[in-house]
């Protein structure tokens, strides 16, 4: 069964796959709210509504009726600074984030993962995605979607080194291990969104590719 979500919230909008998103939602004519709180300032849009601060501050003051949301919230342990930081963030921040949008009326939430996450996985950062899935296994959302890509390709305002060097390499790759660009990324969540099914789905790289064609 497919739906026409019309109330959007979504978190991340001013990362890499959170701007594809939100171009593509604020050019869908269905779409009549789409709620993207930020640090910093978004482009002004008839269909946006973008409180901007501190997450902590505005989190709690958002409202309004929304149908589904998008959480593509993220960083890296270096921007981070420290491990605590990146999990205050990938873990803490998506956790918040999601409950806020449950209490506001979401019933499917549609979150970017990582691929081989696992709350028991010897990596760190594995391991804080797995967790952040487990924690939002929790709060029993009637329709959970966990996408899961592999490296990320696209053009950063603030490139990082690693993507930068690895990317090349992992176009080659077969499988669920190949890199994926942030818009096909961003094009397999909002057709993702359109998908009524109840409980958890997890989508691997492949398939988000595959999707996002």
């Amino acid at each position: 069964m497919y739906l026409t979500p019309q109330h959007i919230l979504l978190a991340g909008a001013t990362g890499l796959t959170g701007e594809h998103l939100l171009d593509r939602l604020l050019n869908e004519p269905t779409i009549s709210r789409v709620l993207a709180p930020s640090r910093r300032p978004l482009a002004e849009h008839p269909h946006l509504e973008n409180p901007v601060g501190d997450p902590a501050v505005f989190l709690p003051q958002l409202s309004g009726r929304v149908d589904i949301a998008y959480c593509c919230l993220g960083t890296t342990i270096k921007q981070a600074g420290s491990e605590k930081a990146f999990r205050a963030v990938d873990l803490d921040m998506v956790v918040a984030f999601a409950k806020r949008a449950r209490e506001m009326g979401a019933r499917h939430l549609i979150v970017i993962s990582a691929l081989g996450a696992d709350r028991r996985s010897s990596i760190f950062y594995n391991r804080v995605k797995g967790e952040m899935e487990y924690a939002l296994r929790a709060q029993n959302w009637p329709q959970l979607t966990i996408c899961r890509p592999s490296l990320l390709l696209g053009d950063r305002l603030e490139p990082r080194l690693a993507e930068q060097l690895a990317g090349p390499l992992s176009r080659l790759i077969p499988g669920k291990y190949r890199g994926i660009e942030a818009c096909q990324l961003a094009r397999a969540m909002w057709r993702l969104a359109l998908e009524e099914q109840d409980g958890v789905r997890i989508v691997e790289s492949d398939e988000l590719r595959k999707l996002g064609k």
